[in-house]
């Protein structure tokens, strides 16, 4: 299918990711991989999305080029050493939580418990990029079919050659197999073409999604901490029927 053919999808999505996907040295401190995605009708990205993170990144810096970064924000690095002032640090939160509870997007997220997984799986356990990827678009499957569409433009952030290549292979194998749960039949009706961009495209998409991704991460690792971000975040998490679009694996 041509550029200009996906060009008319109705939605696109957007993935992000927290944590890495390595099972040989888990980090006890962060012992999750999280994927996120988030999906976004066309119109209401180029209409809402868009010009409501450019305003709101002027009303802070000269130009909206800045990357509203989760990590950098949190440690007020770069840009964001601006909010080592707490008066602006404080304005700053509040209007971008604000903001990201009235967006319009839909949200998916897969958690892998490395450690648990490892002990759970032993020497068969899959590489947990793989495994959250499945159990996301099984999720975003029941989306799309609920929704009556077959095009999803899906936008990852470029991790360089090797990474990208081995998302791409894993992404090929999911839309040409299937998983255990849900028939190749079923996946191959899709049209999911995956691309990469560079950090410094500053796509409005990928952002979101990194802004949703940590929350949710600390979230799972320390649930009874409070956490103004994800009270925000949680919302717009996929629900229907039994159907639930954040997956914890394993339970």
């Amino acid at each position: 299918m041509t550029e200009s053919c996906l060009a008319k999808s109705r939605f696109i999505a957007f993935f992000d990711e927290c944590g890495d996907h390595s099972l040989s040295k888990i980090d006890k401190d962060f012992p999750l991989f999280l994927l996120c995605t988030v999906i976004v009708e066309r119109e209401a990205y180029a209409k809402q999305i868009i010009p409501a993170l450019a305003e709101f990144k002027l009303r802070y810096f000269a130009h909206e080029g800045i990357n509203l970064h989760s990590r950098e924000i949190r440690k007020a690095e770069g840009p964001f050493s601006i909010l080592l002032n707490e008066t602006v640090r404080l304005k700053f939160l509040g209007e971008l939580s604000a903001l990201m509870a009235t967006l319009p997007f839909t949200l998916f997220i897969t958690a892998i418990h490395k450690t648990a997984y490892a002990q759970r799986y032993g020497d068969g356990a899959k590489n947990p990029y793989d495994v959250a990827l499945e159990y996301s678009f099984e999720r975003i499957l029941h989306f799309l079919e609920e929704q009556k569409e077959n095009q999803l433009p899906v936008i990852a952030e470029a991790r360089g050659q090797q990474e990208d290549d081995a998302l791409r292979a894993s992404f090929y194998r999911l839309m040409t197999q299937g998983t255990y749960y849900n028939s190749a039949e079923r996946f191959q009706k899709l049209v999911c073409p995956i691309s990469f961009r560079r950090k410094q495209d500053n796509i409005c998409g990928i952002q979101v999604a990194d802004l949703c991704a940590h929350p949710t991460a600390r979230h799972l690792l320390k649930p009874l901490v409070a956490n103004q971000a994800f009270e925000v975040v949680q919302p717009h998490i996929y629900v229907s029927g039994r159907v639930n679009g954040l997956k914890v694996h394993p339970r």
